[in-house]
């Protein structure tokens, strides 16, 4: 079994943030490094799950015929891009 490459970086968080890893860190008895690690990993899936989400939109937008419909799905797409 091929270990991983891993990357080292260097990030500054606000205090609000480092706090709160701390906190879930010590609340799941893990590492901050972990508690990080995880975080970005949900970040980068929640950012994938909402950019298939507007191209799902978008394919009906595009095939959409009925006027009140697109209407409808457009007023969506805007809501999404632009939020509320």
């Amino acid at each position: 079994m091929a270990a991983t490459k891993q990357v080292r970086r260097s990030v500054t968080l606000p205090t609000r943030l480092a706090e709160q890893v701390e906190r879930i860190a010590r609340k799941r008895r893990l590492s901050d490094n972990r508690v990080l690690v995880e975080l970005v990993e949900q970040g980068l899936e929640a950012q994938k799950e909402k950019e298939k989400a507007f191209f799902t939109l978008a394919e009906r937008f595009r095939a959409a015929t009925d006027p009140k419909e697109a209407q409808q799905l457009g007023d969506e797409m805007g809501r999404f891009i632009f939020g509320e």
